[in-house]
């Protein structure tokens, strides 16, 4: 299995960005996705998340209302819209995807990792 994030960038206070999530080698839909976040000098943390089954969605209470998980099964991605976003959103933003329907918000329950994409937002 392999994921390619994309889409992260620089934008101003207030604005939007759409990250890309291409999963490969899933071969399953017991499956969830998960969107994770790392600024810098502190923990990675639960953005969002998406079962592959049922499309049913989990976010952090940090970003409801303004950011929404969705996903295209035919093309094997999961979105991340982001809007409204704020300095605080700051981070490298990372998929991740493990077996199973349960979206976790540990880190540690993910077995496959995108590389990551830097979204910074500028006050």
């Amino acid at each position: 299995v392999q994921l390619q994030a994309s889409g992260g960038g620089l934008v101003q206070a207030g604005g939007s960005l759409r990250l890309s999530c291409v999963v490969s080698g899933r071969t399953t839909n017991d499956a969830a996705t998960g969107w994770f976040r790392q600024a810098p000098g502190k923990e990675r943390e639960f953005v969002a998340g998406i079962r592959w089954s049922g499309g049913n969605t989990y976010y952090a209470d940090s970003v409801k209302g303004r950011f929404t998980v969705s996903k295209v099964s035919a093309k094997n991605t999961v979105y991340l819209q982001m809007n409204s976003l704020k300095p605080e959103d700051t981070a490298v933003y990372f998929c991740a995807l493990r077996w199973g329907s349960t979206v976790h918000s540990a880190a540690d329950m993910y077995t496959y990792w995108g590389q990551g994409t830097q979204v910074t937002v500028s006050s």
